[in-house]
Formats: C-alpha cells, sequence, structure tokens
C-alpha cells in the first residue's frame, strides 16, 4: 500500500509541473505585451481625442514659447462646434500655407514617425502650425484703424494677447474670409509667418477648416509653466 501510493504521488508530481511551466509567459514576453497596450493605447487617445505638440519657434510667444508641450483637444471642433474667434488651434496649413506634399518614398517609415508624431515622440511634420484664429467665415478682417488696432467687421479688436511692444500687423490688409475657411495669426506679429504672408496663396491667406487638428487646451511641460492656453476672444471692442 505504502509503495503504491509513493509511486501515484510522484506520478502526479511530475505531470502537474510542466503544465504550470508551459501555462506561464515568460517575463519578457509579459512584458512586451503590456507594452504593446499601453503603445496602443496611447495611439488611440491621440489619433482621436488629444495629441501632443510641440512648439517650434516664438510666433506665438508669449502665450506659447519655444519648447512648449501643448495638449490639442482633437474633439474640441466635432459634433457641430466650429472654431471661434480667439481659439489657438493648431492645423495642417498643405495647400495653404506650405505647398502639396509629395508622395511619402518609403511607406513603413512615414507611418512610424506618424505613429511617433501622435505620441510627442517625434516631431510634427513642416506643415503643422499653431496660429490664433483671427476671423472666421464671413468676416471681414482690416488693418489698421487710425489707432492702429485690427478690424474684424468693423469693430476694433481688443488684443490683450500680443507680445510686449508689437505692433497689430505691420503689413495692412483688408480681407473677407471665404465660407469654411479661417484668418490665422500669431500673437508674436513680428516674428509670425501668418495669414498676412499667404495673400497671394491659394484661399487668399485664409485655412480650411476641414484642415484644423484641434484646438491647444493645455501647456503639459515645462512643469513651471503647466495651465490652459489663454483663448482671449478676439472679436468686440477694443
Amino acid at each position: 500500500m505504502g509503495t503504491d501510493n509513493e509511486h501515484d504521488t510522484s506520478e502526479r508530481d511530475r505531470s502537474s509541473g510542466p503544465d504550470k511551466a508551459r501555462k506561464r509567459r515568460p517575463r519578457s514576453v509579459r512584458f512586451g505585451l503590456g507594452a504593446l497596450i499601453v503603445t496602443m493605447a496611447l495611439l488611440l487617445v491621440s489619433a482621436v481625442v488629444v495629441q501632443p505638440f510641440r512648439i517650434p519657434s516664438s510666433s506665438m510667444a508669449p502665450t506659447l514659447e519655444t519648447g512648449d508641450r501643448i495638449m490639442v483637444n482633437k474633439l474640441a471642433y466635432r459634433f457641430g462646434n466650429h472654431p471661434g474667434r480667439g481659439d489657438v488651434v493648431v492645423f495642417d496649413g498643405t495647400g495653404s500655407f506650405a505647398d502639396e506634399e509629395a508622395p511619402a518614398g518609403n511607406r513603413v517609415i512615414a507611418l512610424l514617425r506618424k505613429a511617433g508624431t501622435l505620441v510627442g515622440l517625434t516631431q510634427p511634420s513642416g506643415s503643422d502650425y499653431v496660429k490664433r484664429v483671427v476671423g472666421v467665415g464671413g468676416d471681414r478682417v482690416s488693418c489698421c484703424d487710425k489707432r492702429g488696432r485690427i478690424e474684424v467687421n468693423g469693430e476694433p479688436v481688443a488684443e490683450a494677447y500680443l507680445h510686449p511692444g508689437d505692433a497689430p500687423s505691420a503689413v495692412p490688409f483688408d480681407t473677407r474670409v471665404p465660407p469654411g475657411r479661417l484668418w490665422v495669426m500669431g500673437d508674436h506679429r513680428s516674428e509670425s509667418s501668418d495669414s498676412r504672408d499667404h495673400l497671394g496663396s491659394p484661399g487668399g491667406g485664409t485655412v480650411p477648416v476641414e484642415r484644423v487638428i484641434g484646438r491647444a487646451e493645455w501647456i503639459s511641460w515645462p512643469f513651471d509653466r503647466w495651465g490652459t492656453v489663454p483663448g482671449a476672444g478676439a472679436g468686440g471692442d477694443g
């Protein structure tokens, strides 16, 4: 009896050990799967909800400084909402501010670069811009009145966000914004290449609303600049 019991026990031990070993994945595999899941989740969020964006120049100073990391709300203009005067937006300037892009030579590299941009690991394409909306479809935007201010529909604009020492514009203009398009300008007017510099381009310097990626909502880096992006209205009396 004793011999039979010992034999049965040893057989059960030998059979259960390897099964457990086979069922348990190596730690490296578990880590890899976890990293893949996190990456896919970040890509999904960045593609649909919020995308990080690095400010490449001083054209929006002092509101946004060179090197700031901002979070762009990609749902801001969904569900019937539209960009409004005073909003700080990120948009694809292809066809308005930048030439049409040539087809990518290597689709894999282009896809990896796009994925890196979505999670903030690589620089956005050279056709992405961040500016403030000054005029929307149907607006007449002009500069300047007797006090040197920009006017929207005949009303002077109070632009408290302008870079200290900058005039509202050193370039005179008077334009009507076509429906479905935006007139955009940088807060650092003397350092910004914006709608004023593209009056002779397709659209007369305006940007199609469908090219807007989203609204700049938060400054996430550096830590001492954490906070929301000021979006003072650009319309009204000043």
